[in-house]
């Protein structure tokens, strides 16, 4: 591996992870993916190998897959090159796809090292594919076949042909709710694209809601109180049973527990810290809510993560920043306005001018995180990005480990 390409020397790059969900919108495994801050929403790069080698290291040498992405999949774009190099790739075949272009050229060499990578374990997607005489050899070597929804129309797909075929479709690039229950009853195994990163995901015929909202927005409120009182904490956690089922199953999960075992939510709310019940009762909450709340609670967490880390290099409160990182969806997870939502939360003006206009240090610090999300950071210095990017990766590892314990 080419170790000086890392993320270290703040390299004018992005990394991110984009989703991939099953039939049930069950997040499954993530995509990672590479752009160049100055381009902001694709992946243009003008060295395949470097982009690559950048985003496998990060990923897998720097942070580690377990801490990424947890028990899920990793699907990586593997460069021509890199397939003529197996000893590139990285370990953990089981838990890696490895994308092939659709760029490639079709020979014989390439079918060999397709097949080799099969025999050592790797799975293979093959990325845009559209089925033809010269593509059709590929067919039996794919775990995964990705069709491209923008350049595919969901209406004039013909998925026949891939009856007798033990491969998984994956529909990409879907844009809308409307596109995924299409791709739904055409048949598609895997589903990736941005709006399952979108409220509008979470405020669909999915909503089934077994908790109690106004319980939650009465939490909400007194958890922003500089002393709440933790006798009505209690009383509002027990008009919601299933988030009360949640705290105590997390106080008392091998991860956290202390000697003692936690046997009620008053003992439970005085051994913690105000700031970490904050932010442990609003990931119950929200953790507890289906499929697409629980994909957005993951980037939610890694937002908040994020913008708690930054605050520090900004001369921000840390608390008061992971609490606008993790209010900045909320808005999409309570199904209310949040001009409506932060009415009934007493939330520092700051806080909620940032919410509402963006405006103020913690609008610069939301828009900053905010900006890195979509890639849009062609105005920032190489510096920036490059810390970006640690950071970024370091807090969906922290994520990602908390949404694991909350399971």
């Amino acid at each position: 591996m080419n170790t000086s390409a890392r993320t270290t020397e703040a390299p004018d790059y992005c990394i991110a992870l984009q989703p991939i969900c099953n039939r049930k919108k069950q997040h499954v495994a993530d995509e990672l993916l590479y752009r160049s801050s100055q381009l902001s929403s694709s992946s243009h790069f003008s060295d395949p190998m470097v982009a690559t080698a950048r985003s496998i290291t990060t990923a897998m040498y720097e942070i580690g897959l377990d801490q990424l992405v947890g028990r899920r999949t990793l699907f990586f774009n593997a460069p021509n090159q890199w397939l003529d190099k197996p000893e590139l790739l990285p370990p953990k075949q089981e838990r890696l796809v490895i994308e092939v272009q659709n760029d490639v050229r079709i020979d014989r060499k390439l079918i060999n090292n397709l097949e080799q990578l099969k025999n050592q374990g790797y799975m293979l997607a093959l990325d845009h594919f559209q089925l033809s005489d010269t593509t059709r050899p590929l067919l039996d070597l794919a775990d995964i076949i990705k069709i491209d929804l923008i350049t595919s129309s969901p209406e004039q797909l013909d998925l026949s042909a891939y009856d007798r075929s033990r491969t998984k479709l994956l529909a990409e690039r879907i844009e809308n709710p409307g596109t995924f229950d299409y791709c739904l009853q055409l048949g598609f195994d895997y589903f990736q694209g941005f709006f399952l990163a979108r409220p509008a995901s979470v405020n669909g015929s999915d909503k089934h809601r077994s908790n109690n909202q106004n319980a939650e927005i009465r939490i909400l409120r007194e958890l922003q109180e500089q002393e709440p009182s933790y006798a009505k904490l209690e009383e509002y956690l027990a008009q919601d049973p299933q988030l009360c089922l949640l705290l105590m199953r997390y106080i008392n999960s091998s991860a956290v527990r202390n000697k003692q075992t936690i046997t009620n939510i008053r003992q439970a709310l005085s051994m913690m810290g105000l700031d970490r019940m904050r932010s442990l009762v609003m990931t119950l909450m929200l953790a507890g809510t289906g499929a697409g709340n629980r994909l957005l609670m993951l980037m939610t967490l890694t937002r908040a993560a994020m913008c708690r880390k930054l605050s520090e290099g900004m001369h921000l409160d840390a608390s008061s920043a992971f609490m606008l990182g993790m209010l900045s969806r909320m808005d999409a997870f309570m199904a209310m306005p949040m001009d409506k939502l932060l009415r009934e939360i007493p939330l520092d003006p700051a806080l909620a001018s940032a919410l509402l206009q963006r405006e103020g240090d913690y609008g610069k610090l939301l828009k900053l995180v905010e900006a890195f999300e979509n890639g849009a950071l062609e105005k920032k210095s190489v510096a920036l990005t490059g810390k970006l990017n640690q950071v970024y990766l370091s807090s969906r590892s922290w994520a990602n480990e908390l949404m694991e314990q909350v399971s």
